[in-house]
């Protein structure tokens, strides 16, 4: 993927070229083009194991700029304007994007107006002239983003007490905006998002403009990082911003409703120390920026959307939940920044790369500042373990999700069953074997996608061990295999199960 600060310029049409290529081919180019025409768009995938329909074949998305403007109600559709710009794997006639719940108004290709049409969950767009591999290319589309969804299709926008902000894991950025939703196919993001005056929008990355025209304001906010669709972030509401300095002078930026400010300023508070702590364990944090965005809405998650996590605002101010356990979630999202968000997943099979590294390091922390020691959390997880695996499935070969339920694969299996797996490795490899690994593991893959294998191969490398059959024990083993170094830890009986491990859902 190109690494580009601003969009790259689409090199012009080969419209001569293709003059002559069609004029020598005449007869046989129209047979091809009216056989093209009559063959109904289908919608494609990249053939995830679990979401086979997610994604697209045939381009790199190297930057998104997203567009949208709020009317100051959130539960009417935003217009919104998305431009993709793109590179070529394949000779295309058509290309398919991933989009559903709203409306498209136009489509261009390199300035020239496309057909379109839906299948499925797929907007087919068919160019004027066939883009050839290799090419860059730009695709506009106007459209609208509706923030009211069906209940049995829900994600995408939140609305929240005061407007919006995005939750798009797993596969549900394209009911927000069209992409090519897949986690492999990371790209730059620049967002422009007009609200009214009163109201203020953040997004991923940093300010790069402020435009105030006619009762409306404009903020554009840009990235240098790739970026996952499934991470990205808009927040628009009656937001007070907060500005701390973090580690080595990292702006951190916070988003919270200016109501409940001095209230939630002692949770934010905490964040500096906190990326330290990270650093201390797994090297210097991977972005431009990091903060909070504590969110006045219910929805049974918290998520790592980059560079800006998003939390329940009752998280933090709901007395029932103990300091310690509040504070070891904020460094499960943090921990996400590196593991997820910087390096992340090549396919939705290796989400236990995410979960149970932000799980470990999560419980880490609780253990270092809370006494809550981490081996006891593994021996109940291990109690757990042949459940969640017969429930769930392996870590590493999750079972695909139920009924529509596209979260469903967030399970046990891939949090405390995955973390389970990390302190078996430290168990076999020690503790210094295993550190070198986490760290080199965030430094080779940063800005980049990696799988099970690629994990397998680095801590083989670094331990000087082949953990070939280690790893498909505990990975994809149907049993949890024994604990190294504890042979007295035993599966734990179904009615004396511990309770469930410290989540609050899906994306953590």
């Amino acid at each position: 993927m190109l690494h580009t600060p601003h969009p790259p310029t689409p090199r012009p049409r080969a419209h001569s070229r293709r003059r002559l290529r069609a004029a020598a081919l005449l007869a046989s180019a129209v047979s091809v083009c009216l056989v093209a025409a009559s063959a109904p768009p289908t919608p494609l995938g990249v053939g995830d194991r679990l979401f086979p329909q997610l994604g697209n074949p045939g381009y790199d998305v190297t930057a998104y700029d997203l567009s949208f403007t709020y009317s100051g109600s959130n539960s009417a559709p935003l217009k919104a304007v998305t431009t993709i710009y793109a590179r070529t794997t394949a000779d295309l006639d058509r290309l398919n994007l991933d989009f559903a719940h709203g409306k498209v108004d136009s489509v261009e290709v390199d300035g020239e107006p496309a057909a379109f049409a839906t299948a499925g969950e797929d907007l087919v767009v068919t160019p004027e002239d066939e883009l050839d591999e290799g090419e860059r290319t730009r695709i506009t589309v106007r459209h609208s983003s509706d923030p009211v969804y069906p209940e049995d299709r829900q994600g995408g926008w939140v609305r929240t007490a005061d407007g919006l902000a995005m939750a798009n894991q797993a596969d549900v950025a394209h009911l927000v905006f069209p992409c090519n939703d897949h986690p492999s196919d990371k790209a730059l993001f620049t967002f422009r998002v007009t609200a009214p005056d009163g109201l203020t929008a953040v997004a991923n990355g940093l300010p790069t403009g402020v435009k105030r025209s006619g009762g409306s304001t404009t903020w554009t906010y840009r990235s240098p990082h790739p970026m996952a669709t499934e991470l990205a972030q808009v927040s628009i509401g009656r937001s007070a911003v907060l500005h701390r300095a973090g580690p080595h002078g990292l702006p951190v930026r916070d988003v919270v409703p200016t109501k409940h400010r001095a209230a939630l300023e002692p949770w934010l508070e905490k964040t500096p120390g906190q990326i330290a702590w990270m650093e201390e364990k797994v090297g210097r944090y991977p972005f431009e920026t990091y903060g909070l965005l504590m969110a006045d809405a219910t929805t049974g998650f918290e998520l790592e959307t980059q560079t800006l996590s998003l939390f329940e605002r009752e998280l933090f101010t709901e007395p029932a939940y103990p300091q310690w356990y509040v504070e070891s979630i904020m460094v499960h999202e943090l921990a996400h920044q590196w593991f997820g968000n910087s390096v992340s997943p090549g396919t939705w099979s290796d989400l236990w790369l995410n979960e149970g590294h932000a799980t470990w390091y999560e419980a880490l922390y609780a253990e270092e500042t809370a006494d809550k020691t981490v081996a006891a959390r593994m021996k109940a997880a291990y109690g757990a373990s042949d459940r969640w695996r017969t429930a769930g499935g392996p870590p590493a070969a999750p079972k695909p999700p139920k009924n529509g339920s596209k979260t469903g694969i967030f399970r046990s299996n891939v949090y405390d069953g995955a973390a389970l797996v990390l302190y078996a490795l430290r168990q076999e490899i020690g503790h210094a074997a295993f550190d070198r690994v986490e760290r080199a593991w965030v430094a080779r893959n940063q800005d980049g996608t990696a799988s099970t294998a690629d994990f397998v191969r680095l801590a083989s490398e670094i331990s000087g061990r082949d953990l070939g059959g280690f790893f498909q024990a505990w990975l994809y083993g149907e049993k949890t295999p024994p604990m190294p170094g504890h042979p007295d830890w035993k599966q734990t009986p179904a009615a004396k199960s511990p309770a469930k491990a410290s989540h609050t859902a899906h994306g953590e």
